[in-house]
């Protein structure tokens, strides 16, 4: 199922040089980011406005999270939609311009200067954006039918605009402050647009597709997806709305509430599409899948936690902080790392091997990639990842240093093997005759 499907991809226009380097780029930018983390990790015991941890913050979501998930949709939209890709040269001009954009960008932050590179770096983001959006609507425009998954990736990337949009607004208003308040009181607006609306309800509308189609389960549910699509929108305009226009309790609430029960269903939709799946055996990269499902409900707690203690500022501020790590370093990370060796490894399999197909003995895509490997890669992270929670709760640099130190072991591991699969060299086969 899977392989025909992207077969169909692949012949489709989707060439892998527009979605190999997203992938390559994403896998650096982890390494890069755990780097950051590791030489400073005292950050983490101070506020979370701070020059590094807001560096650290734009290298995983943008550097890492939404660079793979930008090449992984160039490459599944076309899947969903049944269509060729609107444009290659869109394609690379986001790669590109993100490519060049974000360590710009990073930087300006880590040295917390927000004039010429921070703004060109927002500047390129946003305009990589642009392209992307402009790709991927120009792609469903005429489509025969709606699909739900295709209108999550389309709705996301909107949200994703107005994420990057906001921030270059609060880069701007550093050095000509012309928003009504105070840049740090729109931080919590630019994140939750980020989270909720690019990477909560992209990850749902890809995850809801990807996962029963990778356990080979018969089950679908576009009804429940659609309710899940409106609750997701409906939670986010409403915190939107308190933000900006009516700063009331129920608004909040409203929102809150109306996300935690889109979790819940698409872990109902992700139960029973695990229930009805015809294969039996469920391999390491969807257990970590599945795992980063139930990881999502970690950031809740934590923000009912924030939520409740308010008037304990010292440990509201190191909640905030557990709260983005869990987000960005946990069930985002997760999803990434199980999807990672799902998708990737037939994107080059198919590049190395399709005109190679019943010449002869050709590998399995998951022959690409070293498994133990893996294995030992998520174990080692989860590790280091709950290590680091322990020590930003109890603000001890020394357990952050050791917990970062776990932390890069496991992105070297993960980078190694990416590299192994994008370096991939051709085996022999004998030719039929």
């Amino acid at each position: 199922m899977f392989g025909s499907d992207f077969n169909n991809a692949a012949g489709r226009n989707t060439t892998h040089k527009i979605v190999l380097p997203f992938y390559a780029y994403a896998a650096v930018s982890l390494l890069v980011s755990i780097l950051l983390l590791f030489f400073s990790a005292e950050a983490f015991t101070q506020h979370y406005f701070h020059p590094h941890t807001l560096a650290i913050t734009h290298m995983m979501a943008l550097g890492w999270g939404t660079m793979i998930i930008l090449g992984a949709s160039h490459q599944l939209v076309p899947v969903l939609i049944e269509k060729s890709l609107y444009s290659a040269r869109l394609g690379y001009a986001s790669f590109l311009l993100a490519a060049v954009g974000i360590p710009l960008l990073v930087y300006g932050f880590y040295v917390f200067d927000m004039g010429g590179p921070a703004k060109w770096g927002g500047r390129f983001v946003l305009l990589s954006v642009i392209c992307y959006i402009i790709n991927i609507a120009a792609s469903m425009s005429g489509g025969r039918k709606v699909n739900v998954h295709a209108v999550f990736i389309l709705t996301a990337s909107l949200w994703l605009f107005l994420t990057a949009f906001l921030g270059l607004a609060l880069v701007y208003n550093f050095t000509f402050p012309f928003l009504p308040k105070e840049t740090l009181q729109y931080l919590p607006l630019h994140a939750h647009v980020g989270i909720i609306g690019w990477f909560l309800l992209l990850i749902i509308g890809v995850g809801s597709r990807l996962i029963p189609m990778f356990l080979i389960s018969k089950y679908a549910n576009s009804k429940l997806l659609w309710v899940i699509y409106f609750l997701i929108n409906a939670g986010l305009l409403s915190f939107l709305l308190s933000f900006l226009y009516f700063p009331s309790r129920e608004y909040y609430n409203f929102s809150i509430a109306a996300v935690v029960l889109a979790l819940l269903f698409f872990g109902y939709y992700c139960y029973c599409a695990v229930k009805e799946r015809i294969r039996r055996q469920v391999d390491e990269q969807m257990k970590t899948s599945l795992l980063s499902v139930v990881m999502m409900l970690l950031p809740l707690l934590f923000l009912v936690v924030i939520t409740g203690w308010l008037v304990v500022d010292q440990l509201s501020a190191r909640m905030v902080l557990i709260y983005g790590f869990a987000i960005f370093y946990g069930w985002i990370t997760a999803i990434i790392f199980g999807m990672t060796f799902k998708t990737l490894p037939f994107i080059v399999w198919n590049k190395v091997y399709h005109d190679k197909a019943g010449l002869g003995k050709t590998p399995n895509p998951k022959d690409l990639f070293n498994n133990k490997l893996y294995i030992l890669m998520v174990l080692i992270y989860l590790g280091g990842f709950i290590l680091f929670i322990t020590g930003a709760y109890l603000a001890d640099t020394y357990v952050l240093n050791f917990a970062a130190a776990i932390l890069l072991l496991a992105a070297v591991l993960y980078n190694w093997n990416v590299m192994k699969v994008l370096f991939h060299k051709p085996k022999s086969y004998e030719r039929h005759h």
